[in-house]
């Protein structure tokens, strides 16, 4: 499949945010470039597409590494928004589990954004092949913002590794062959690639965020023992604004994208999530996205699990919204699909209660 199709697609299911899906692309591409070089495009491309298309971070947790090491990233409890559904009474959303998790961060504040794309798999095998599984966070500590990225890269081998600091050099991480940048202060900060028990490679990248500065030992340091504490396979969970379930006609989750701010922020905000939906095998056919800039368009439509909902049919591409949905925002379903798909998709959302 063609992964850029996709993302395109995705596009078109936000159209009020990215309006020109080819040329938000080529903007992804290009700022995604700039920052991480050594990424390989495809995957670096669709780590844009999903910052492009999310709308403003809000306040969740993401809790420090529990006695065993792991940290798990999960929600508090939401205030009510509307009714619950009577066949969801009592249920929660169900928990994204990431294919890896982070034994040790720097410490400070957290935002954070994970991502997991999982396209070209079939229900007999539904994970494989594996197209991501990425966490991009924000560390802030007495002043000091650093960005952090680490991703799972299968198809980059780390003898494949380039950046964007010059040549790279070899290094060993937990009896791992590794590859990292050269001079950590670069345009790229520090960066590793170190290989990946399954094959490809883990890609980790420290740099200090833009107005802010780091020495180039503490990005190392960071870097490397960020790498020291990848565990494999993933025991993290991350727990979304809304769920879905019993998704129907062998539909399945092909992606996910769940986004939060800082850790210390207002408690009891909503995560932003979105999902793409589909058989997996072929470009997924509808888009679910809480981080919904502007307000709903359309008409009135039929209730859905209490909540109003607004309906618009834009050339063929069909959009409904389910109005406060998520702690008072809405849940927008969209596709090229008929309208009661949409419908039948709204009435399989796991709201908050």
């Amino acid at each position: 499949m063609n992964i850029e199709n996709l993302i395109k697609d995705t596009f078109t299911a936000h159209e009020h945010d990215a309006p020109d899906s080819d040329a938000v692309l080529a903007a992804a591409r290009q700022r995604i470039d700039s920052r991480r070089a050594g990424l390989s495009r495809p995957f670096a491309v669709a780590a844009g597409a999903t910052v492009l298309t999310l709308g403003a971070v809000t306040a969740v947790v993401l809790n420090r590494p529990d006695p065993a090491g792991q940290p798990q990233i999960t929600a508090p409890a939401n205030g009510s928004q509307g009714s619950q559904p009577p066949a969801a009474t009592g249920q929660a959303a169900a928990g994204l589990k990431m294919p890896y998790s982070l034994g040790w961060l720097p410490p400070g504040s957290v935002a954070y954004r994970a991502h997991r794309i999982n396209a070209g798999s079939s229900a007999a095998n539904p994970n494989a092949p594996l197209y991501g599984g990425e966490y991009m966070l924000t560390v802030t500590a007495n002043g000091q913002v650093l960005e952090v990225d680490v991703q799972q890269v299968r198809m980059v081998s780390v003898d494949q590794a380039t950046f964007k600091s010059g040549p790279g050099k070899s290094v060993t991480i937990n009896g791992q062959h590794g590859v990292e940048s050269s001079v950590s202060t670069g345009p790229g900060g520090y960066e590793l690639y170190v290989t990946h028990p399954d094959g490809g490679s883990m890609y980790v990248n420290v740099s200090a965020a833009p107005g802010s500065t780091a020495p180039a030992q503490q990005l190392i340091d960071a870097g490397r023992r960020i790498a020291e504490n990848i565990h494999f396979p993933g025991t993290t969970t991350v727990t979304p604004a809304y769920g879905l379930r019993d998704l129907p006609n062998g539909m399945r989750i092909c992606a996910f994208d769940v986004e939060q701010g800082p850790e210390r922020s207002a408690a009891g905000s909503a995560t932003n999530t979105s999902y793409s939906l589909g058989t997996c095998t072929v470009q997924p056919s509808i888009f679910v996205n809480s981080a919904v800039g502007g307000d709903p368009t359309g008409t009135p439509g039929q209730p859905v699990q209490g909540h109003a909902t607004r309906y618009a049919d834009e050339n063929g591409y069909h959009r409904l919204w389910v109005l406060d949905a998520v702690k008072g925002a809405p849940v927008t379903i969209a596709g090229r699909v008929p309208q009661a798909d949409l419908y039948d998709i709204a009435n399989r959302l796991v709201l908050p209660h």
